[in-house]
């Protein structure tokens, strides 16, 4: 604001000067416009073995407070032993379980908007430029 000012006093002060251009200056934007998107992916998972290792471990539990009566921790380690079995003797499969997450993603439009004027003029042989807002 400030050159323009400048600029105007210098036209009434010094008639010589002679505006040679005005031009208006522009710069690309970019216009981004949020939406959302649910994405689906098929992802290969492996077979889930806890319900099996979790009846032998029950099953072992029982067997061992049975078989050992009068050992102290028979069903903890009847118990342990069936969970491995358990999970050994497992026919879980895995396989192909499809996964969807929500996205944001974005339109974007390329648009020009003004930035700014520039006046050229010369004055005493020398050429100016002055920038300024409309």
């Amino acid at each position: 604001m400030n050159k323009l000012i400048i600029f105007c006093g210098m036209l009434l002060i010094a008639p010589a000067a002679i505006a040679e251009t005005v031009l208006d200056v522009t710069k690309q934007v970019v216009n981004r416009t949020p939406y959302k998107i649910e994405v689906c992916t098929d992802r290969e998972v492996p077979g889930d073995k806890t319900k099996d290792t979790l009846a032998g471990a029950i099953v072992g539990g029982v067997i061992g407070n049975n078989i050992t009566k009068n050992v102290e921790n028979g069903a903890a380690v009847g118990a342990l032993i069936g969970g491995i079995i358990g999970n050994q003797n497992s026919d879980a499969t895995g396989g192909t379980r499809r996964v969807c997450q929500t996205e944001t993603r974005y339109n974007e439009q390329i648009v020009n908007e003004y930035s700014h004027s520039e006046v050229t003029f010369t004055y005493e042989s020398k050429t100016y430029t002055v920038k300024f807002q409309k």
